[in-house]
């Protein structure tokens, strides 16, 4: 067994794999930019080395760097993580040359099942099925549009080094099958260093379904059953579960076989993944691609099979056998795992940075709720890296205590100073379809159209949001009057009577009045007990509304709050009926017009402005490309226009709201 092995990676999957490695006493080394000398990966190493500047293409994208590294600390091998060079075949091979073992499958393995278009080919002559397509590389946009249509829209074009959803479009039409290609082979020059691009059909209403594959050195290879992941937005995932409610016992088995298959016939030594396009209908599955890493889903496997999958992939890559067969692999229960984002669902998701201010995570529990994360509390989250905070993952007996657990653990789940998922992971745990098991891939498009909005998931009862409200705001106020040093006859009072303006801009009289255990709110001549053992200055409040269980997120910024409620989020102002009038009386000021002005969505860096001072633009063209958290953002005129003024330029980082151009 290996006495010390490096990382060659960052955040939770860093964190995560040094577990397992400290678990088995083995000392671990963790490489850094410059932007994470203060993460926590690096502090959870046992030793840590700067490999560069915080763009991860002059750090941790820089084999030499690691393999330098390794040199330095006297690693004896190196776990890749997932994404960056977990999947880099010339990586693997010159560790191997270096005499540092890879953690993780044969240099070859990676090349044949990392090159998609290569794959497809060794899948067919494995006997698996594949989707049709034109498997070879496409050179321009116009051969993309001639072969798109020979194969029939709708089409997918994917990078053939692709992953994460990077490098892939699907067209409807023509002008996508153009326009896409361009864009995929972008974005995977960028982001690969391979912009070779494939086309192949698009499977309408199909689930996403992958299998779990281990092999050995020794010619054992099992499948360790199934995730699914169809619940994806612009095709990354959002939630995977283990097994797959879609499913039967003989599919299971057919697919199972069939990605062990693949695996052999690559002579595969690791943990991987193939996956599987499902059609809904008739079960029909299709070999997708081979993913030669671990999966950032693999702990829901891990918790049905009770596997630590780290540890059996070090054992392997120290040439160890594998401790079971195919009949001695269990499936108990049900997992789930959320992905925790910094990203804003009420801004059509887009990338958010900055400090975490607050970072309260739900309770572990062994077996039922886990939390891998690889931030804390003051930390810092940046433009640079991928854009997850962490993974909610939980176990039950059935998917529908695994779906309660994880509504539970996402309400716990506090993250306050950059935006987050969480209210729109816990509004799909309680989305019909999600919970009937009866969706695909695209639940997501369908029931979002136009985005997440806190109004497309109504609370049951909008008053509970009306008193929760009131009555904290009257706990702040109480709190306020019991500042000592208050000069006398001038001490705070608050009032009883409060009005509460909802985001749809109504104004509601309410009386809050202090009771044992809590406040009994009147509003719309109702009476509402609310109960509980809050104390103000907690993000997560819990109790009970006339007897009924609730859970509220508040955050308060000035007199404005924000509460979340399974999923539903509201803005709501608490003044009391003074405030309220005097607010009626002051004048109105206008906000200034921005609307002649192209603003950055999100922070990024600005890597093209498309047009120049005083060209004349179509609604439709694109305006400028942003990057952030590895993804490509492409900014496109809304209607004709002129360009004025150039405000910003390439290469520039940007603020949110930023001007980037004016117009005439």
């Amino acid at each position: 067994m290996f006495k010390k092995i490096l990382i060659a990676n960052r955040g939770e999957i860093a964190c995560r794999v040094m577990k397992t490695a400290h678990k088995m006493g083995i000392t671990t080394v963790a490489v850094y930019s410059e932007a994470d000398k203060d993460a926590m990966h690096v502090e959870m190493a046992d030793e840590a080395v700067c490999i560069g500047p915080a763009p991860s293409k002059e750090s941790y994208l820089v084999a030499d760097k690691i393999i330098a590294a390794c040199k330095q600390t006297g690693a004896q091998a190196v776990h890749p993580g997932y994404g960056f060079l977990s999947e880099n075949e010339a990586f693997s091979r010159t560790l191997e040359e270096h005499g540092i073992v890879f953690i993780g499958p044969k240099h070859y393995s990676v090349a044949a099942m990392g090159d998609k278009i290569a794959s497809k080919k060794l899948a067919l002559k494995a006997k698996v099925n594949v989707i049709p397509g034109y498997n070879d590389a496409i050179d321009t946009p116009e051969q993309a549009v001639e072969i798109a249509r020979g194969i029939g829209y709708p089409v997918m074009i994917k990078a053939s080094a692709g992953g994460g959803g990077k490098g892939l479009r699907v067209a409807f039409n023509d002008q996508e099958a153009h326009e896409g290609f361009a864009s995929c082979k972008t974005e995977a020059k960028n982001a690969f260093g391979d912009d070779r691009i494939f086309i192949e059909k698009y499977v309408e209403e199909p689930r996403h379904i992958e299998i779990q594959v281990l092999g050995d050195g020794h010619g054992n290879c099992v499948y360790l059953h199934e995730r699914e992941c169809s619940i994806q937005r612009r095709h990354q995932k959002v939630i995977e579960e283990a097994p797959s409610p879609f499913l039967d016992p003989a599919t299971r088995k057919a697919m199972g076989e069939q990605a062990v298959a693949l695996a052999r016939a690559v002579n595969y030594q690791s943990a991987g993944t193939v996956e599987f396009v499902v059609g809904g209908k008739d079960k029909a599955f299709y070999f997708l691609e081979m993913n030669t890493r671990l999966q950032v889903e693999h702990p829901v496997t891990e918790m049905i099979t009770g596997y630590d999958l780290v540890e059996l992939m070090i054992r392997v890559a120290a040439g160890e056998k594998l401790p079971f067969a195919q009949k001695d692999i269990p499936l108990n229960g049900w997992a789930m795992e959320c992905r925790i984002n910094a990203e804003d669902p009420f801004r059509n998701f887009l990338p958010s940075t900055g400090r975490l201010v607050k970072y309260a995570l739900p309770t572990a529990v062994p077996g039922a709720v886990r939390v891998d994360t690889g931030v804390y509390e003051g930390g810092e989250i940046s433009m640079y890296y991928d854009s997850m905070i962490a993974k909610l993952i939980v176990h039950g007996s059935t998917r529908d205590q695994a779906i309660i657990r994880m509504r539970d653990a996402l309400n716990a789940f506090v993250i306050r100073g950059v935006a987050s998922n969480i209210a729109f992971q816990a509004a799909l745990m309680q989305h019909p379809r999600f919970v009937s098991g009866n969706f695909n891939t695209g639940l997501i498009a369908e029931e979002y159209p136009k985005g997440f909005n806190a109004a497309d998931v109504p609370h049951d009862d909008p008053a509970v949001l009306v008193t929760v409200a009131a009555a904290v705001h009257r706990q702040y106020l109480m709190r306020n009057a019991s500042i000592s040093g208050q000069m006398p006859g001038h001490e705070f009072k608050p009032g009883s009577e409060f009005v509460v303006r909802l985001d749809d801009g109504a104004d509601h009289e309410v009386t809050v009045e202090a009771a044992v255990g809590g406040w009994d709110v009147t509003f719309a001549g109702d009476r509402y007990e609310i109960r509980s053992d809050w104390q103000f200055g907690q993000i997560l409040y819990q109790g009970t509304i006339n007897d009924e269980p609730f859970c509220m997120q508040v955050e308060r910024r000035g007199l404005k709050y924000r509460l979340s409620h399974w999923g539903t989020q509201m803005d709501l102002m608490v003044m009391t009926a003074r405030a309220a009038h005097l607010q009626a009386l002051m004048p109105h000021k206008a906000p200034p017009d921005m609307s002649k002005f192209l603003l950055s969505p999100m922070p990024g860096l600005l890597t093209q402005v498309a047009v120049r001072a005083g060209q004349d633009v179509k609604a439709g063209e694109v305006l400028a490309k942003i990057e952030a958290m590895k993804m490509e953002n492409i900014l496109k005129a809304e209607r004709d226009c002129v360009v004025d003024k150039l405000l910003a330029n390439a290469g520039e980082s940007l603020a949110v709201d930023q001007p980037i151009i004016a117009f005439r």
